[in-house]
């Protein structure tokens, strides 16, 4: 299988990308694949919106001018896919009212539904999360099932959409990920358990209970997302991203044994019910093989994200 490339047909093709969210780790990742793979007809082919206008910084003296999202609907472009990874997240929802936070996100949505249809887009992919799977989870946090119950709002609102104008629209359920301009570097398991390593701390894994993760690359995922929006002209797909599941513990050790740290110290598991966050993991599988994406092994996931972290610190 060949390398995962974020659509190896995307250079030869006339298709506009819309990035909404730009500013974020998955937008960030997304410009700078994009960038790479088309070359001088990137500035021409590629537009990204968030929450202000300003200069996005890809790193290595490459900067990307960010609009305002209010500005999607101006586009002037054929033939336009939009990624669509603007939202609050659940950080946020910890910090807002809940009422701010519904509102702040139904914003976001409204004014993306009403440009879509201003600009004519053709293709969207939604940024769902793993969290949508969180909604009547009792041990899940109130800020953990907002965000999920609002995540899983806007897959109903933007499907709906799809359908109504015979539409493509592809919507993933993002768990876990990897890859360069990872961020909130405490909040991630794996930027922690990577920084550690680097600076040869012990990896501690504090958890009182079973942690259950399955990591995939930002690139391969974006290499999955642009085969299943060009694999139809219209309907809707869904996904989760997968990922082989594995206990945080066992994370920490490939952690370690990649990058030569100085050991883990996994806290003893004291509560019975495990803290699962992975999705549907064959299925994932099913959908690499059938787009002959070969996936990237944890150990070239923890490499990869390691040397971006290396370049921030």
């Amino acid at each position: 299988m060949p390398e995962a490339s974020i659509g190896h047909d995307l250079a030869s093709s006339d298709r506009h990308i819309a990035i909404t969210g730009a500013s974020g780790w998955i937008g960030l990742a997304t410009l700078d694949l994009l960038e790479r793979t088309l070359g001088p007809d990137f500035s021409s082919r590629v537009s990204c919106y968030g929450s202000t206008a300003r200069l996005l910084d890809l790193g290595g003296g490459r900067t990307v001018q960010q609009r305002a999202l209010t500005d999607l609907e101006t586009l002037k472009a054929k033939r336009i896919s939009v990624l669509h990874f603007a939202f609050q997240t659940k950080d946020r929802a910890e910090l807002m009212s809940e009422a701010d936070y519904r509102s702040a996100n139904r914003a976001i949505a409204d004014t993306v539904l009403i440009a879509l249809d201003k600009i004519d887009a053709e293709r969207l992919f939604i940024a769902s999360s793993g969290a949508a799977t969180k909604i009547d989870d009792p041990t899940a946090s109130p800020a953990m099932r907002l965000y999920g119950q609002l995540k899983y709002d806007d897959e109903n609102r933007f499907s709906d959409w799809a359908d109504l104008r015979a539409r493509r629209a592809v919507i993933g359920r993002i768990f876990n990920i990897t890859g360069p301009y990872i961020n909130k570097h405490q909040a991630y398991a794996m930027a922690s358990f990577i920084l550690d390593a680097l600076a040869r701390r012990p990896i501690t894994v504090k958890a009182p209970r079973e942690v259950i993760r399955g990591y995939v690359a930002i690139r391969e995922l974006m290499a999955l997302i642009w085969a299943l929006l060009n694999e139809a002209a219209d309907g809707v797909a869904r996904f989760d991203s997968g990922g082989e599941a594995q206990e945080l513990g066992e994370v920490a050790m490939v952690v370690d044994q990649a990058l030569g740290g100085n050991g883990v110290m996994r806290a003893a598991i004291t509560e019975s019910v495990a803290d699962h966050y992975v999705g549907n993991g064959v299925h994932y599988a099913e959908l690499l093989s059938k787009h002959s994406i070969a996936p990237i092994p944890l150990v070239q996931q923890i490499n990869e994200t390691a040397a971006y972290l290396r370049r921030q610190n």
